[in-house]
């Protein structure tokens, strides 16, 4: 994975949490798919992983995913104290829980699947990131990685309450980064391209397709943005499959207030929207 080891509150830069005890982690939709992925792969680099998902599972292996519909807020309330309760904070959030509604135009759309899609993706972070974030800020700090999508960034004619809901998640990490950064906190979105699951394998606009992101290469960027060496990146957009750890050290320089960051195009200077 790199040299991307576990760090504390935001502004650290220890390989330990701010109390010198290993930091700790709560991924969201851990159960399978990406977000299994990426509860191993940061309990393999030394962070103390809560996972939870909407059906959970305790499996034989002896890791515990505990069953959170991220769209009821008593029910992330009462998770999210659980986990303060065993183990005292927590340092990084990744709001990996997500669904994608069927790949028809809007006029063709469920209603009741359409609305279920933006209350995953959309309400979901937002209770999560409201109910985490306060002990983070009490803390000195935290990092919210929040997994979005290329398809935040523009229109689409199907599955378009997906579309909708990743650029409101967009608005959330930027909420976040603007209102937390003098505070400690940090929040970036995480794009993790097209990566074989389940999901996204019964998906007609990956029929033939060959070119995979692999697990890892999430996995790298977010224990990269986890671990505070890449801070100058909260409020934007990184992408694995294109960006790496390395590319982003060498972009670090170049950025400027606006990079990597969903915004209207004027037309030119004199547009009165510019």
């Amino acid at each position: 994975m790199g040299d991307t080891n576990p760090t504390g509150a935001a502004g650290t830069g220890s390989t330990d949490g701010a109390d010198g005890q290993a930091p700790v982690v709560v991924v969201t939709g851990a159960s399978r798919g990406i977000g299994a992925h990426l509860a191993d792969a940061f309990a393999a680099a030394g962070y103390v992983v809560e996972r939870c998902s909407r059906r959970g599972r305790s499996g034989e292996d002896g890791v515990e995913v505990v069953a959170v519909d991220v769209t009821d807020g008593a029910a992330v309330r009462e998770y999210v104290d659980g986990v303060l309760a065993r183990r005292g904070r927590i340092d990084v959030l990744v709001n990996n829980a997500g669904v994608i509604d069927a790949e028809v135009p809007l006029w063709e759309a469920d209603p009741e699947e359409w609305w279920r899609t933006v209350e995953v993706d959309v309400r979901g972070p937002f209770l999560v990131a409201h109910a985490v974030v306060p002990h983070m800020l009490e803390a000195g700090g935290g990092r919210v990685v929040n997994l979005n999508s290329g398809s935040g960034t523009r229109s689409n004619d199907v599955s378009t309450a997906y579309y909708v809901a990743k650029s409101a998640l967009g608005r959330i990490t930027g909420g976040l980064h603007l209102a937390g950064y003098e505070r400690g906190l940090r929040a970036f979105d995480l794009a993790p391209g097209v990566v074989r699951t389940d999901m996204t394998a019964g998906m007609g606009s990956h029929v033939g397709r060959t070119a995979w992101t692999e697990p890892h290469e999430v996995s790298e960027l977010a224990l990269a943005l986890a671990s505070g060496e890449f801070d100058a990146w909260s409020g934007r957009m990184v992408r694995a499959g294109t960006d790496t750890p390395t590319s982003l050290r060498a972009a670090e320089d170049r950025l400027s207030e606006r990079s990597r960051q969903v915004l209207l195009v004027p037309w030119g200077d004199d547009d009165p929207l510019a």
